[in-house]
């Protein structure tokens, strides 16, 4: 079978996915995407497509994904998750689940590993402490790159095409060297200094959250995009367990009433055992999908009065649920 594109998530783990796939079956067409275009059928996809980091398409030549609520999504499809070309695994990134297949199948150069060993931190939000997630490794940097909000959509896309391609031929650390990458990485340091004084003005408690586990970000009050990193909020609130940000989402650069919740587990949380798993409040909520210890979901509103009354509603059924899962070692 000769495949045409890769359709890929705009994330560190969907170019790294993508660069693999492009190394192995010699596709240079990328395009990259979110998970509402393929849950809303906004994308239309063929045999010749190969689908990376994000929910199956019905008629894909090649599906590769990680996520638990999309499995989950199949199985309430009727769809039988061997039937699927490609592989489905719940590792801590896509790009661990496409090495692994093509790796049972041909030889893959050595680079690739390092690649996945920091594509598989940085997705999983899996590191060990908070100094080794705050060290600068190659993988961040370029992280780091992708989360640069200074660029048009158009060169944005342009940009992470480069990358991809530059991963499929080049050791990570060769692709971080680039000048430009270096450039849009001191840019994106600038944007985590703003963050992070946008995160001391904005956060706060639920005045129910006595023990304050969960901070909250809300970015909705703004009438511009601006982007947080939710990890940072652990940076000023290093006792916290988890973190909520609410944003609204933009059509064709427009603001709309429409919500986006997005939660992570702490670093704190990391060495511990412990019954709380984001992925699951958000799905069984029926607000989205993601992981243990991250997740995003989308709250539809029609008008400023309905999208206020669901932030607030939605913020107290997370939290409820958030308390609700317990164990004895907690």
């Amino acid at each position: 079978m000769m495949y045409k594109r890769i359709i890929t998530h705009y994330d560190f783990d969907g170019v790294a996915s993508a660069a693999l796939c492009s190394y192995v079956l010699n596709i240079d067409f990328i395009y990259f995407t979110g998970p509402r275009a393929i849950i809303e059928s906004r994308l239309t996809t063929t045999s010749g497509d190969v689908v990376c980091d994000l929910p199956y398409p019905h008629g894909c030549g090649l599906w590769f994904d990680h996520h638990e609520g999309n499995m989950e999504d199949l199985k309430n499809r009727n769809i039988d998750l061997e039937s699927l070309p490609g592989r489905f695994a719940l590792l801590s990134s896509c790009s661990h689940v496409i090495y692994d297949y093509f790796r049972e199948r041909l030889a893959l150069p050595g680079r690739f590993q390092q690649l996945i060993e920091e594509a598989d931190l940085i997705d999983g939000f899996s590191y060990k402490n908070v100094r080794e997630w705050r060290r600068i490794t190659p993988g961040k940097i370029i992280d780091g790159t992708l989360r640069f909000q200074g660029d048009d959509p158009k060169v944005m896309r342009t940009y992470m095409k480069s990358i991809v391609l530059d991963l499929r031929d080049k050791p990570l650390q060769e692709v971080a060297d680039r000048d430009d990458v270096k450039s849009r990485y001191e840019q994106y340091l600038i944007d985590e200094r703003n963050m992070l004084e946008q995160i001391r003005k904005d956060g706060f408690f639920l005045e129910e959250d006595i023990k304050k586990e969960l901070v909250i970000i809300d970015q909705t009050p703004y009438n511009q995009r601006n982007p947080i990193l939710k990890h940072l909020a652990y940076l000023m609130y290093p006792n916290a367990l988890g973190v909520i940000s609410i944003n609204t989402l933009y059509q064709s650069d427009q603001k709309t009433n429409n919500l986006c919740f997005s939660m992570s587990l702490s670093l704190r949380m990391t060495n511990q055992q412990h019954a709380k798993n984001v992925g699951l409040i958000l799905r069984n909520l029926n607000l989205g999908d993601g992981h243990r210890g991250a997740a995003a979901g989308v709250v539809v509103c029609g008008t400023g009065e309905e999208m206020n009354r669901k932030k607030e509603e939605t913020l107290h059924h997370i939290f409820r649920a958030w308390r609700n899962q317990t164990d004895d070692r907690m």
